[in-house]
């Protein structure tokens, strides 16, 4: 970090990545939206019958379709039909049902093996935007415990047996679009109950508070932070303000996150941190007596 900047890895790949998987995503007309809408309905009533019926191996199989069918179309057009599969969610994570699961697979059964006929061909996991750099860089990782930036060793770096490997992982794999939908609306009520209490919090924290959180790629997460807002009401502050980095600190990509958010925060360091600011008061404001 040198002049309150951090350099992100990547360099402007993943601007250009990200504003294809979020504005840049084809504009669906109302009729489109509402076949959308209708598929998902379908889709979720064929759901309930499945997890009535105790069949582990179609429940999942729809589950996974639903959220697929929902990413079609921008979160605030399917809020009715996500908090339906968040509920769906918590039958299929149930003890009860991990039991039905278990004795099912222990019949011969596997709990992915049902394929249903009108099933989308989900898309695969993809790899980053731009592949990690041969040499020595230093990169800010939104996964650090510390304010400042970690060094990413080269891939081709010897590995000796027996020292301590020097920097983080490797970062994670892009998620399809599908899983990010479900990884959002999740998000959502955490970012709310952080603003009541006015804190921020940073994705280790949030998988902290989150079961079963996955730890994100970089630009999963820029995705992640944008359909977050996306889902907002008109007139409400952007939630994703309050996930910041190191000791309470604006992320790195809030500017361009913003941005593609319709919220103008300047060119300059001092004005985009002087608009995180603002942003951060007005969230604390706004929910302050909401439940």
């Amino acid at each position: 970090m040198s002049n309150g900047r951090v350099r992100l890895s990547g360099g402007s790949a993943w601007q250009t990545d990200f504003r294809r998987r979020t504005t840049g995503r084809p504009v669906l007309s109302p009729m489109e939206i509402a076949t959308v809408r209708r598929t998902l309905n379908g889709t979720l009533t064929e759901l309930q019958r499945a997890v009535d019926a105790h069949s582990v191996a179609k429940a999942a199989d729809l589950y996974e379709v639903a959220w697929h069918q929902a990413s079609q179309a921008p979160p605030s057009e399917t809020r009715e039909q996500r908090a339906r599969l968040k509920v769906f969610k918590e039958v299929l994570a149930s003890r009860s049902w991990r039991e039905e699961e278990r004795r099912q697979a222990a019949q011969g059964g596997s709990a992915r093996a049902v394929t249903h006929p009108s099933r989308h061909v989900v898309p695969a996991v993809r790899p980053a935007a731009e592949p990690l750099p041969d040499r020595r860089e230093e990169v800010w990782s939104s996964d650090a415990a510390t304010s400042g930036p970690t060094v990413r060793p080269s891939k081709a770096a010897p590995c000796v047996p027996g020292t301590q490997a020097v920097g983080r992982a490797e970062s994670p794999e892009l998620l399809p679009a599908g899983r990010l939908w479900e990884i959002a609306t999740d998000v959502r009520p955490v970012l709310e109950q952080t603003a009541r209490a006015r804190s921020t919090i940073s994705w280790p924290a949030m998988r902290k508070r989150l079961p079963v959180f996955p730890r994100l790629h970089r630009d999963d997460e820029s995705v992640v932070l944008w359909l977050v807002d996306e889902d907002r009401q008109k007139g409400e502050p952007l939630l994703s303000v309050l996930v910041t980095v190191g000791d309470r600190q604006m992320h790195p990509r809030f500017p361009q996150i913003a941005e593609q958010l319709g919220l103008s925060v300047g060119r300059t360091p001092d004005e985009q941190r002087s608009a995180w600011s603002y942003e951060v008061l007005k969230v604390y404001q706004h929910w302050r007596h909401r439940h």
